[in-house]
């Protein structure tokens, strides 16, 4: 199921339903020892977190900017950012959740800086998702193949939606992404963009609203 099907194809009750409190875990004495390889610079450590985190990082990214090769570009730019701050990461928020926070830093600068040189903004609908590099208008052809109606309908939602998406707030489009594309509870949304969880719930809500506005009519 492509990222668009996952906001598109939920009810009005699940949009506005409270997501359970987070469960406060205790890191394991194998996560600590690997932090603690990361902070001293252990090369085989970091290349293990390159692997298996490039992945969710490019994923986002996409999501955020809908440009697969500005994706690629962040995902390594903020692997580059990683490294270089690991050292004073006390450890005090979960490690994906920083990861997270300095791609969607990584994504904000970026689009300032196309933003001063007057770059108007684009959709791109080859735009891949996850390890398999394949486009999302694939994806649809191979779940629609057999109904050509189906699949025109199913283009021109996916089209609707990203374009929409692209063209919220992106305060609200970065809050929107987290929760119902990524999953993330309140607590981690609150821990990744550093602001307490009644702001997140407010973006959430006005984040949905505006995306349930621009898509009147076209599900």
């Amino acid at each position: 199921m492509s990222y668009g099907e996952q906001i598109a194809l939920r009810t009005q009750a699940e949009l506005n339903e409270v997501a359970p409190a987070a469960l406060v875990g205790v890191r394991s004495t194998a996560e600590d020892q690997f932090l603690e390889r990361l902070r001293h610079g252990e090369t085989a450590a970091f290349e293990q977190l390159v692997a298996e985190r490039t992945s969710d990082i490019y994923g986002l990214l996409v999501r955020l900017t809908s440009d697969a090769e500005e994706a690629r570009d962040l995902t390594q730019e903020t692997f580059l950012r990683a490294y270089q701050a690991i050292g004073k990461f006390r450890g005090d928020a979960d490690l994906k959740t920083w990861l997270y926070r300095i791609a969607i830093n990584q994504a904000r600068n970026r689009w300032r800086w196309w933003r001063r040189r007057r770059r108007d903004a684009t959709v791109s609908l080859d735009a891949t998702v996850g390890e398999s590099e394949r486009t999302i208008a694939a994806q649809l052809e191979d779940r629609a193949a057999a109904d050509p109606e189906q699949e025109t309908l199913a283009h021109e939602r996916e089209r609707q939606l990203r374009t929409a998406l692209q063209n919220l707030r992106s305060a609200y489009r970065e809050a929107v992404i987290l929760r119902d594309v990524e999953g993330f509870t309140y607590e981690e949304i609150s821990e990744t963009l550093q602001l307490n969880i009644g702001t997140v719930k407010s973006r959430l809500a006005r984040g949905r609203l505006e995306l349930r506005k621009k898509l009147e009519g076209s599900f």
